[in-house]
């Protein structure tokens, strides 16, 4: 027996992110099967309440309940086959089980939630957003009349699987709230007809799933056509503008910058959702591989007629926020570019000002200056000329008079330079 090969350290993820790629597999399934399946959009506490939902269900039958991190389970329940999966969005319950196909088409025909707990089905935490009956007859070419199951005049159909079984739908909501589809299985292999089943499941949780963004989109076109003459205005504004209204006008553009954001931030994950639940509808149908039954409408037909409009209109909305949002920015950096010019030509302007006045202080002061070494120098020729006469009684040979003359411009030359010394000191700091 060989010995475990020493693994390094493993990223705490590696088994969940592994086990993804198995995530929800199809189920073998067998016709005859009634199936039905309900979508219901939760919110956080709405998706631990239906864990918990399912929880009950399973001890009333005493059954192992789920674990808290548990995000998808299979399993039977007297008398039919449960499957519960918990999406980012919402959760979907799929209850199957066998029924006697005698007389099919003939009447109406019963359904599988029939069988399950009345009251604890109407208990489901959620909004129910698609609900989907889906019966599998094990005909193939030929099907049963529908007369009683499907609405004629909105029935589409197609071969599916290269030819191999047979779709039927009406994408109509039936007195019970539920939409129908009927499956001709033919000869297909348990598993094949399993995943068969889920794709088709899947075309109609997801075409509803993709159709929420479709009244935001509509509710947005009414904010952006206000937002959008609210700019224009603006723009024309701007152009006629004075200097004195730019202020109040760049305020007008930023609050409609911040409405148009907050428009955008609050519808943005929804668009995006749709977009990618669109892609999955289409991926879905394309997967099943249709062809044409003669005279009628394949699903894929159906949903690009159907769907194309409100797909577009989705589109459009989330164009025209973005489109909005960059017209809004040019507009305020256009404004707020005329403010800075404007800015600073009037710092210019304060700056040659400032200038004019610094060259008329440097005037002054020059003048004053000139009056400054005058006045020193007075004053220091009064204090020779003081000297001189208490010096004449020591035999100093000059009168006072003639002294202080002397003493003038030395002094002067003596003042002027001491300021200029000073001047220097000062412009050297």
């Amino acid at each position: 027996m060989s010995l475990p090969t020493p693994l390094p350290a493993l990223h705490p993820q590696r088994a969940v992110l592994h086990n993804e790629i198995h995530a929800r597999p199809p189920e073998a399934m067998t016709a005859p099967l009634a199936i039905g399946h309900m979508v219901l959009l939760c919110d956080a506490n709405e998706r631990q309440a239906s864990r918990a939902h399912l929880a009950t269900l399973l001890r009333e039958h005493h059954l192992p309940v789920p674990d808290a991190d548990c995000t998808h389970l299979r399993v039977d329940v007297a008398g039919f086959h449960l499957r519960w999966e918990l999406h980012t969005e919402f959760v979907s319950w799929t209850f199957s089980a066998s029924f006697d196909p005698q007389g099919f088409g003939q009447r109406e025909p019963g359904t599988v939630l029939a069988r399950l707990p009345q009251a604890w089905l109407a208990g489901l935490p959620g909004r129910l957003l698609a609900g989907l009956n889906l019966w599998v007859l094990h005909e193939g070419a030929t099907p049963p009349p529908l007369r009683e199951v499907l609405r004629e005049d909105s029935m589409v159909a197609s071969a599916v699987d290269e030819g191999r079984a047979q779709v039927y739908a009406d994408f109509a909501l039936h007195a019970d709230g539920f939409t129908r589809m009927v499956l001709l299985a033919g000869d297909l292999p348990p598993r094949r007809l399993g995943w068969l089943v889920q794709q088709v499941i899947e075309i109609d949780s997801y075409r509803m799933m993709a159709l929420l963004a479709l009244p935001v989109a509509r509710q947005a076109f009414a904010a952006l056509g206000q937002a959008e003459g609210e700019l224009a205005a603006l723009a024309g504004a701007i152009r006629h503008a004075a200097r004195h209204d730019e202020p109040q006008l760049l305020d007008r553009l930023t609050l409609l910058a911040g409405d148009v954001e907050s428009q955008y931030a609050a519808t943005h994950s929804r668009f995006s959702a749709s977009s990618a639940y669109f892609q999955l509808v289409d991926r879905r149908v394309a997967d099943i591989g249709e062809t044409r039954l003669d005279g009628l409408q394949t699903l894929g037909e159906f949903m690009q007629r159907r769907l194309s409009p409100a797909r577009s209109t989705c589109e459009w909305a989330a164009r025209r926020q973005d489109a909005l949002s960059q017209r809004i920015s040019r507009a305020s950096n256009l404004l707020r570019t005329r403010v800075e010019i404007e800015q600073q030509e009037s710092n210019q302007q304060l700056l040659a000002a400032m200038n004019r006045r610094q060259a008329l202080q440097l005037k002054l002061q020059s003048t004053v200056e000139g009056l400054s070494v005058a006045a020193i120098t007075y004053y220091i020729v009064g204090l020779v000329g003081y000297l001189a006469k208490g010096a004449q009684g020591l035999g100093w040979p000059l009168t006072p008079d003639v002294t202080a003359a002397l003493a003038i411009p030395l002094v002067a030359l003596a003042v002027w330079a001491s300021l200029r010394r000073l001047h220097e000191s000062v412009k050297d700091i």
